[in-house]
């Protein structure tokens, strides 16, 4: 099955999805990595968190594009940061399991229908994939110039003092390509893959 999904994703889109369908992503979308994810679990998770008026007013700006929206962890190489006429040359995605600890609280906290990265992701974050509902999108990786040709437009940018690859990047896209590979009937590719393997192994040791 091949779909188009456009932000805001409602629900219904969501449990339409299963592993090994093949989307096509378009809309407003967020990219965020370990600075990020850090940053938002620091200020706005952790129930001792009091965020600065400055923090504050960032994550205001970010709430209503990443509702029903999607986050992309990927670090970006972008031109025109001296004119502010950013333009994304690369835009490939980074190892998602690296937010684990903190994807799931972040998805609930933006009601995030979806997660963009490479590679997977753990246990909470799949649960989180069932009860939200949510999907999590492997987006290929060795594509990176390919996949920034999906995006139209750089809308904004937040936290740059983390750097460009750590920055908070909202980005247009159309028609990026990726593929689900955990949904939310609580399926993931990546376990399977994984128990594939490890039977597979374990059967060569049997036979040696």
């Amino acid at each position: 099955m091949r779909m188009e999904l456009q932000t805001p994703i409602q629900d219904e889109e969501i449990h339409r999805l299963k592993v090994g369908d093949s989307v096509l992503l378009s809309g407003i979308m967020v990219t965020g990595r370990d600075a990020a994810h850090k940053w938002l679990a620091d200020n706005f998770i952790n129930p001792a968190a009091n965020p600065t008026s400055q923090d504050q007013e960032v994550f205001d700006s970010l709430k209503p594009v990443l509702h029903r929206g999607l986050i992309y962890h990927c670090g970006p190489v972008v031109s025109g940061l001296d004119t502010k006429e950013y333009r994304f040359v690369s835009a490939g995605p980074t190892t998602s399991i690296r937010e684990e600890p903190y994807q799931a609280d972040v998805m609930r906290m933006f009601n995030l229908k979806g997660v963009i990265g490479k590679g997977g992701m753990g246990a909470k974050t799949l649960k989180e994939c069932a009860d939200l509902p949510a999907t999590y999108f492997h987006a290929v990786g060795g594509t990176a110039a390919m996949i920034a040709a999906a995006v139209e437009e750089v809308v904004a940018v937040y936290k740059l003092e983390f750097g460009v690859p750590e920055a908070m990047w909202v980005i247009r896209v159309k028609n990026l390509p990726a593929v689900v590979t955990m949904d939310s009937h609580g399926a993931s590719l990546h376990d399977r893959v994984r128990e594939d393997s490890m039977r597979r192994l374990r059967e060569l040791f049997d036979q040696g």
